[in-house]
């Protein structure tokens, strides 16, 4: 099993990734419901850190800084710079404040300075609110967005024939990286008899919203 089956299991056994039905902010009906909130303590979020690392090395997408949009992003860089870290890749880490400071350090950007190339580490990408702001947040430093390394694609459309994923790639011409998709899911549901009944309402639910291929 490649890294993204390994981490399909990994979060269903954690209960981050559970099956039946759940209402979407779409008011769609999902037979599935992934929420990254619930890596909630130093054991999973160290390997949910490393399967990031393993995501972004593999993307081969060239990087100088690693940034982690306030709040969900913030845990989730800084674990993934400890994981590359250990990995021999040695990269700065920042991240932002909602609110301005205006004593201290000031500012609302935090750690490293943001320079050359920046990948941007979040846990989904659902309407782009938080890819649309870190762009700014970077360009504005004067260094390069080069990508969004997420948990999980869902593989689904929005309000029109793109998925919020493929409209962050259309409107800014730069990748998104998942470590693992819907059909990691849908593969990793097919190797697991006791999951079956899971598969077929997936597969309904992927037909009735899945982008096209």
């Amino acid at each position: 099993m490649d890294f993204r089956g390994e981490f399909i299991a990994f979060a269903v056994d954690a209960g981050v990734l559970r099956f039946g039905e759940f209402k979407t902010k779409a008011g769609r009906l999902s037979p599935y419901f992934f929420n990254a909130g619930l890596f909630n303590d130093g054991a999973s979020l160290g390997r949910l850190s490393e399967f990031y690392a393993r995501a972004i090395l593999a993307s081969g997408i060239p990087c100088d800084v690693l940034f982690g949009p306030a709040y969900k992003g913030i845990p989730l860089v800084a674990g993934t710079a400890i994981a590359l870290a250990q990995k021999g890749h040695n990269l700065p880490y920042c991240f932002n404040r909602k609110e301005a400071k205006d004593h201290g350090e000031g500012g609302t950007l935090i750690g490293a300075p943001l320079s050359g190339n920046v990948l941007i580490i979040d846990d989904v990408i659902s309407a782009g609110t938080s890819v649309r702001e870190s762009v700014e947040l970077i360009r504005a430093a004067g260094a390069t967005p080069r990508g969004v390394v997420i948990a999980l694609d869902r593989m689904e459309r929005g309000q029109g024939a793109l998925s919020a994923v493929q409209e962050v790639q259309q409107s800014y011409g730069m990748p998104v990286v998942a470590v693992a998709t819907l059909d990691d899911l849908f593969a990793f549901l097919g190797d697991r008899p006791e999951l079956a009944q899971n598969l077929q309402a997936v597969a309904r639910y992927r037909e009735q919203y899945g982008i096209k291929p």
